[in-house]
């Protein structure tokens, strides 16, 4: 379940111990950078900051015009006198305008942020979630792992030796590490909530951008961030490290945590703690998301949600394709359970090539 965090002052730690990407002479950039993982081998192109600056404006010169000598000295107007009803008014018309700041940023800073940073977000409508949650079996089927080749990223990591996730009494269970300013994590966040959501029920999802400072800005995405989920067949922990200005948000149980360092390091991966990082029961890991955030650009979320009923689209291609992976392993996790989403011949047809896979060696 995620868990709250309260701001820490000085925030911009990827996380407790030496910061993923980088160190601590980086920028927020770089790290950011360097903390996203690209999904290739090829880093995404970097993008020149933005020149900042101020112009100062000189004083004028002191004195005015000097009256000739021997003229009459200028006359000194008349003192105006305030009737006590003009202050009365005046005081009444600056409670309101204290009233109407202080509305404002509750407004900015609310939604149970723990960082006065933590960007506004607005709660995800019921439309939106059920667009994403309920795709049709048809498009399921249709589509399988056929994911864009110029958007193919990477594909699951088989660990060994490690036994099955559980989190709270409840195994196998499945464990997101990533934060919300990352691109790579609120692509796969789409993945993510369509296929936990085969197995469960989210409840408070909100929407949210990627950084837009950051490779492929403004990507629109979910939040894990005070959000909870149900299921009778597995458990997930979501963990939003930081928040979109990459202050602390949340904090990462000792579990996940311990998962983070041990696997999200070579030769699992070639880059070392990176975001996202995924354990699906304990038996698969992924380090990014299977396709790039590219092919996202410029769409709003009901765009994006609304393509998701048409299995030729590309973002539908994408979203779902690397959806039924993860939902092949969860079945492989779970003995395959339950059968009304385990026993489809497309998951059927994934779990041998997921079985195949051999352990890295370290």
């Amino acid at each position: 379940m995620a868990q709250d965090q309260k701001k820490t002052v000085g925030g911009n730690k990827p996380r407790p111990g030496n910061p993923p990407g980088g160190n601590q002479g980086q920028s927020a950039k770089d790290r950011s950078r360097a903390q996203s993982r690209p999904v290739s081998g090829k880093a995404p192109a970097g993008r020149s900051g933005k020149a900042t600056g101020a112009n100062k404006t000189g004083g004028g010169g002191g004195g005015g015009n000097k009256p000739r000598p021997g003229g009459r000295p200028a006359a000194v107007p008349a003192k105006r006198t305030v009737s006590g009803a003009m202050l009365a008014w005046g005081a009444v018309g600056l409670v309101v305008v204290i009233i109407v700041v202080l509305v404002v940023v509750k407004t900015v800073s609310g939604n149970g942020a723990t960082s006065s940073s933590h960007q506004a977000v607005l709660p995800a409508s019921a439309t939106l979630v059920k667009q994403v949650t309920t795709v049709p079996a048809s498009v399921f089927d249709t589509v399988g792992t056929n994911i864009p080749p110029a958007f193919a990223g990477t594909q699951p990591i088989v660990i060994s030796g490690q036994p099955p996730l559980t989190l709270n009494g409840k195994t196998p269970s499945m464990m997101y590490f990533g934060a919300e300013y990352c691109p790579f994590c609120a692509a796969e966040r789409w993945s993510m909530v369509y296929w936990l959501s085969q197995f469960g029920t989210f409840k408070g999802l909100s929407e949210i951008k990627s950084s837009s400072t950051d490779v492929y800005p403004n990507t629109n995405s979910f939040t894990f961030y005070k959000t909870s989920y149900t299921s009778s067949v597995v458990d997930f922990a979501g963990f939003e490290i930081l928040d979109r200005s990459q202050n602390k948000l949340m904090t990462a149980s000792t579990l996940a945590q311990n998962l983070f360092t041990k696997y999200d390091t070579p030769p699992y991966t070639t880059q070392a703690a990176g975001f996202p990082f995924i354990d699906i029961g304990g038996l698969y890991v992924l380090y990014s998301t299977s396709f790039t955030p590219n092919i996202l650009k410029n769409l709003s979320w009901d765009q994006i949600a609304s393509k998701l009923s048409n299995p030729n689209d590309p973002v539908t291609m994408a979203i779902v394709g690397n959806a039924n992976i993860m939902t092949a392993a969860t079945c492989i996790a779970t003995g395959d359970v339950p059968a009304s989403v385990c026993s489809s011949s497309t998951i059927k047809a994934i779990e041998p090539a997921l079985k195949a896979l051999k352990t890295p060696k370290t």
